[in-house]
């Protein structure tokens, strides 16, 4: 019966993705971009500025969320930022961002309640389940790779 479900639910995606590419659009590749774009700057901002860090794990706690935050949730946020950004293994890429966007929106119930933050991490949490069913798009390495074979 799994092996039933798993196969309906890939020839869904398989449908998806050829709807996707005969009727995809420039403003689509421009919210994958987007969204690219943001996952690699809040990824950098993970980096770069220290006090937003520490006020994030005041909330959490700090029994080694520093590290795992520092390696991969910047990590993750960058590399995957750059291949949601050109569209390779776009799908790939957003499956692993998603336990971090996930986390970032329930970071708000945790401590204290941020409404900017919540906004993006509902809003990057959405666009991204969005492209695991959509793709990359026409305008993507995903999709020139496709076309070579």
């Amino acid at each position: 019966p799994c092996v039933i479900l798993i196969r309906l639910f890939m020839a869904r995606i398989r449908e998806l993705n050829k709807w996707a590419n005969a009727n995809t659009c420039i403003p689509i590749d421009i919210l994958r971009i987007f969204l690219g774009g943001f996952l690699l700057l809040k990824g950098v901002s993970f980096i770069v500025d220290k006090k937003y860090l520490h006020e994030i794990l005041n909330t959490v706690g700090s029994f080694g969320s520093e590290m795992l935050l520092i390696h991969y949730v910047a990590m993750a946020h960058m590399a995957g930022g750059v291949m949601i950004i050109i569209g390779f293994l776009t799908r790939w890429s957003i499956w692993v961002q998603l336990p971090i966007l996930f986390g970032a929106f329930m970071i708000n119930f945790i401590g204290e309640f941020n409404p900017s933050d919540f906004v993006q991490s509902m809003l990057a949490f959405a666009t991204s389940v969005f492209f695991i069913f959509f793709g990359s798009g026409k305008h993507s390495v995903d999709y020139y790779l496709k076309m070579q074979e």
